[in-house]
């Protein structure tokens, strides 16, 4: 055998590491991000903006002789110190947005189809109001429309701030919470529950009223639940409390009967 035609010394294959393994892919996210501690911390933020609603109140009493007027300036400070908490909370905390985070999103449906939803349901709950025999004594709440004054007012916080409060809280802070826990029935219900006893007292302490508006939350929480969007249950919170003092206006003359 030539030189030429020995053979190469044997060269083993060369073995590369194996591929590092890919991490894991990050967790879902929690949706909402918020929990159960939260909402206690909310709730026990509630107590002393009540208390400095209160007192505004009674130190707007000298100036200020019209109680709707002071209720209305009583509203903007506890839902202003409220909310805005939360807001802190959501950036410190969280490092979210406060609009966002609670649903303040695009409708998802023609803003009419909404209003008539609205409408919808205020016919609906006043059929079941007839039905259980709500009481119309009077109470707190019909102390506040007794004037033309007071309907224009109290008509326009119905229609504004109070449907735009109570739609963060309830059904843009509450609600997901509960839906996350429950599932979407159990979650809207129960949503709607605390709703309607928050105006257990308003109206004079009747529980066929925290009932009626018990299933009015609902109706929200199915908007809110089916958009995914708090704008959306406040829209149709709005034109059903419309539909209410257009009809309430019209029972009183101010405005003239269709």
């Amino acid at each position: 055998m030539t030189p030429e035609e020995t053979p190469a010394p044997f060269a083993p294959a060369s073995i590369e590491p194996p591929a590092p393994a890919a991490p894991p892919p990050p967790a879902p996210e929690r949706d909402p991000f918020w929990g159960y501690a939260d909402v206690l911390w909310f709730i026990g933020l509630a107590i002393p903006c009540m208390l400095a609603s209160w007192i505004v109140d009674w130190l707007a009493v000298k100036w200020i002789k019209v109680e709707v007027v002071r209720l209305a300036i009583g509203m903007l400070v506890l839902y202003g110190l409220l909310f805005g908490s939360l807001r802190m909370m959501f950036r410190v905390i969280y490092d979210r947005p406060f609009w966002r985070s609670l649903g303040w999103t695009p409708l998802r449906l023609p803003p009419l189809m909404v209003v008539l939803a609205g409408m919808v349901a205020a016919v609906l709950v006043a059929l079941a109001s007839s039905l259980i025999h709500t009481p119309t004594s009077e109470n707190q709440m019909t102390q506040l429309l007794e004037t033309r004054a007071d309907l224009l007012v109290m008509g326009t916080l119905a229609i504004t701030l109070a449907p735009l409060c109570e739609e963060l809280a309830f059904r843009g802070f509450l609600q997901p919470l509960l839906v996350r826990s429950l599932g979407a029935a159990p979650g809207i219900l129960l949503a709607a529950v605390p709703f309607g006893v928050l105006h257990f007292h308003e109206y004079g302490n009747s529980w066929r009223h925290a009932v009626i508006l018990s299933l009015a939350g609902a109706a929200f929480g199915v908007m809110r639940h089916a958009t995914r969007s708090t704008k959306a249950s406040a829209l149709m919170h709005a034109s059903y409390n419309a539909l209410i003092f257009i009809a309430l206006m019209t029972q009183k003359g101010i405005l003239p009967h269709l």
